[in-house]
């Protein structure tokens, strides 16, 4: 198999129009559509806040807004899991190919970076899981303290990850990856969705964004997005006005 080489800078495309969003602490510009990576971002960031603020201010009488947001982490988790899949599975080792055949140490530490990052994340939101779980079974004081903590450091440790991918992976991506490597990490992120699973990850991913910035997603994503979104923002929003009652 030949090394992959990346693709003369005359043959790629002009730059696309990308996203810079609230919490966002890098545009990577060039030719590749970054801005479905960007969304994903926004909305974790978005999330990890309100959970962080639901776990630390709901009452621990709640029962109803307790299972509410234990079925919405797993949700969260959920999308979150098969994002970082995707990265270190198709997207990471394309890129470490690249950087290797180029000679760049410092872009393998990158990358091996995003991977270990990765592996400190995974328990933290294991440990968020179990004390939703365990606030919508028996909820306590003491469990409510702890998940408190456990969702405040997932919060503030996923938001330094998010944005060292932002400063220094997603430059390599511009740089060295082809429009075909890219669309190759597009198709596994959006593997394995059912109807149900699109019912809730288009709000989710629209939740929070202007008219501006909505424009410029459905640009990138589709005109098939924006009829999605229409059709089922309020049934998402009256959810989350449950999960996150006190946040």
């Amino acid at each position: 198999m030949s090394t992959p080489t990346p693709t003369p800078t005359s043959a790629r495309p002009a730059a696309r129009s990308l996203l810079d969003l609230p919490g966002q602490a890098h545009v990577a510009e060039g030719p590749l559509d970054l801005n479905g990576m960007y969304l994903a971002h926004h909305a974790f960031r978005r999330d990890l806040r309100n959970f962080a603020a639901a776990a630390r201010s709901t009452p621990v009488e709640e029962a109803g807004v307790w299972r509410a947001l234990a079925v919405r982490w797993e949700q969260f988790s959920g999308i979150l899991h098969h994002h970082h899949t995707t990265e270190d599975d198709v997207l990471w080792p394309q890129l470490l190919d690249l950087v290797d055949a180029a000679g760049d140490a410092d872009g393998r530490a990158t990358l091996e970076a995003m991977e270990s990052e990765h592996a400190v994340i995974d328990p933290m939101l294991a440990a968020c899981a179990e004390g939703f779980a365990a606030m919508a079974d028996r909820p306590d004081a003491a469990t409510r303290d702890r998940l408190a903590e456990c969702t405040a450091t997932a919060r503030d440790t996923l938001s330094d990850h998010m944005g060292h991918e932002e400063r220094d992976a997603l430059p390599l991506v511009q740089s060295l990856l082809s429009e075909e490597g890219w669309e190759r990490v597009e198709k596994a992120a959006g593997e394995g969705k059912s109807a149900r699973d699109l019912m809730f990850l288009v709000p989710w991913v629209a939740d929070g964004l202007d008219r501006d910035q909505l424009e410029t997603a459905y640009r990138s994503v589709g005109q098939a997005f924006r009829v999605m979104v229409a059709l089922t923002r309020r049934r998402y929003a009256r959810r989350d006005a449950v999960s996150f009652r006190f946040a």
